[in-house]
């Protein structure tokens, strides 16, 4: 199984890491190893996380208030964001829809 990450959800994980790291020195790059630490189970164990509709999961990250939201396809794991467990829920719902619509053209 393949991991992808969508290029919103790689702006998410980066300003974060940013965000950390401007609190803390080295507390960015403990964010993004657990972050990328998830996603590698998620690779393994594609249905780790908690179903949240028929094409989309989302885990938590242990330490850090976030979570992956991610779907999973043929081609193997997609993250779809890097969410805020606390700010704008479901801010991030368009870039599922638009998905969809992409790759069904």
């Amino acid at each position: 199984m393949k991991l992808r990450w969508g290029r919103a959800a790689e702006r998410e994980l980066i300003g974060a890491a940013k965000f950390y790291e401007e609190q803390a020195a080295g507390l960015g790059v403990e964010f993004l190893d657990e972050a990328q630490r998830v996603a590698a189970l998620l690779v393994e164990f594609p249905n780790l996380g908690v179903s949240v509709s028929d094409a989309r999961r989302e885990v938590l990250l242990n330490r850090f208030p976030y979570r992956l939201v991610y779907d999973l396809d043929d081609a193997g794991v997609r993250i779809i964001a890097v969410a805020h467990q606390k700010q704008r829920p479901e801010y991030w719902q368009w870039r599922v829809d638009e998905a969809r619509v992409r790759y069904a053209a």
